[in-house]
């Protein structure tokens, strides 16, 4: 073991929370690629020779690659955006361990390896559970859509496939963070990292604004092309993931969005949290929009994804009633994609605020020295969360949009649905719920903590 690798295993004793927060990503990334991959793996298995069989293994690839390629999207770009923005924080002491000795390519081996070792235990467990959720996937699908004598053959590779993407993922993440954090000189990366400024990159821009184009696109494929098509279900196919794709579009654009926010609702925050707790909630989504981010990105792919598929499926059984099993398949296949997505999304939220609340121990203890109460203190972190939640489902909602719009004019109720607009209204509720939740139990064991250092 070299010394590097050994001050990076060590290390990651002392930064438990973020690592945690990298390891769960990962874990239940890898679940939920691995599980819909090896339904794939069982439908490349079967022989397809009878016609019951060729259905068995459409219906299997569809769920397996069509479905399973939605939740990717979702689980790379959270993978991705944790791991990135852990190593991220790492900036101030990296530049620390610059200023006596360390070279920057040591200082990136360091921040890579650490990533690398959580990742590496995550995927392996994740890889493990993966094949026992997609048993029983193939276990729920069995005697109703498919056959039951269809077996289970979800192996090394499907599972394995999985397990190195998102490994791929986070390396890739990391070694971008870490190249980030070694840029420049090391007294500008310690400046750097007290202001926690920093401009999104243009590949950021690029992809988040092609992402969003190309989901309003297939919106427009829906309704000018799809709509005419004899299958009932061509419309579904091309607007079906577009509230996912501008989700994720909308999330990459996350730290913009916040600084455009906090600035306006200034005034407003200082009424409804208290002047001082208004005060710094508006400073700091401002200030530290990119760490921030990281909550608000979950936040907008749960809205955007529950809202849109939920109410995709709604006008779908409203419009095209017994239309026999087929259509139960079809909306299955739906409501298995918003539980999953929706649920590690959910996760994601919890496990940002836990471990960027757990990062702000110092400054919560400057605030304490300062004169700041802990009620007060609790006050400014649950308004932030408060911005957080309320930006999360205005963009969310609009990201839904790509999707409700398109399919409902598709299927002839224009561009409001005829029923059920209820929906997002409970969605809404569920995801402020969970926003304002995490963020009072996590602030409560940071604020604990941070005073107790104090004393």
């Amino acid at each position: 073991m070299t010394g590097m690798t050994g001050l990076a295993l060590r290390s990651l004793r002392h930064r438990l929370t973020a690592s945690v927060a990298t390891f769960l990503a990962v874990l239940f990334g890898t679940v939920l690629i691995g599980a819909f991959a090896t339904l794939a793996e069982t439908a490349f298995a079967i022989d397809g020779v009878t016609a019951e069989q060729e259905a068995d293994q459409e219906t299997l690839t569809i769920m397996g690659i069509v479905v399973g390629s939605w939740g990717t999207v979702i689980v790379l770009f959270a993978v991705a955006s944790t791991v990135g923005i852990t190593a991220a924080r790492r900036a101030g002491e990296i530049g620390l361990l610059r200023t006596i000795g360390a070279t920057p390519r040591q200082a990136r081996r360091l921040i890579c390896r650490e990533a690398l070792a959580v990742a590496v235990c995550g995927a392996l467990i994740g890889a493990v559970l993966a094949a026992g959720v997609g048993w029983l996937l193939l276990d729920l699908l069995r005697g109703e859509l498919v056959a039951s004598s269809v077996e289970f053959r979800g192996g090394p590779a499907s599972v394995g496939a999985a397990a190195a993407l998102v490994t791929l993922t986070s390396a890739v993440a990391a070694a971008i963070a870490a190249r980030r954090a070694t840029r420049g000189p090391a007294s500008l990366t310690l400046r750097e990292s007290e202001a926690e400024t920093g401009r999104m990159r243009w590949y950021r821009v690029a992809v988040a604004l092609l992402l969003i184009g190309y989901g309003v696109g297939l919106g427009a494929v829906t309704i000018f092309v799809m709509a005419d098509s004899d299958d009932p279900y061509a419309a579904m196919q091309t607007s079906g993931s577009s509230s996912i794709l501008v989700g994720v579009g909308f999330a990459m654009l996350a730290p913009a969005l916040l600084r455009w926010v906090s600035a306006p609702a200034a005034r407003l925050l200082a009424r409804v949290g208290g002047r001082g707790a208004g005060y710094l909630a508006a400073y700091n989504t401002s200030r530290r929009a990119h760490r921030l981010a990281s909550v608000l990105a979950p936040v907008i792919v749960l809205t955007s994804g529950a809202i849109g598929t939920l109410m995709l499926v709604s006008i779908d059984s409203r419009t095209l009633a017994g239309t026999g099993d087929y259509e139960e398949t079809v909306n299955l296949l739906n409501n298995v994609v918003v539980g999953m997505v929706s649920l590690f999304a959910a996760i994601m939220v919890v496990n940002a605020f836990a471990a960027g609340t757990a990062d702000r121990r110092a400054e919560l203890r400057r605030l304490w020295l300062l004169g700041g109460t802990p009620a007060q203190i609790r006050r400014s972190l649950a308004v932030e969360a408060g911005i957080v939640a309320a930006v999360g489902l205005v963009v969310g909602t609009l990201g839904s949009l790509a999707t409700i719009v398109p399919f409902s004019i598709a299927r002839d109720e224009g561009v409001v649905p005829d029923a059920q607009l209820w929906i997002p209204a409970v969605i809404a509720v569920a995801v402020v719920l969970l926003v304002l939740t995490a963020a009072r139990v996590a602030a409560r064991a940071t604020i604990r903590v941070a005073v107790q250092e104090v004393r």
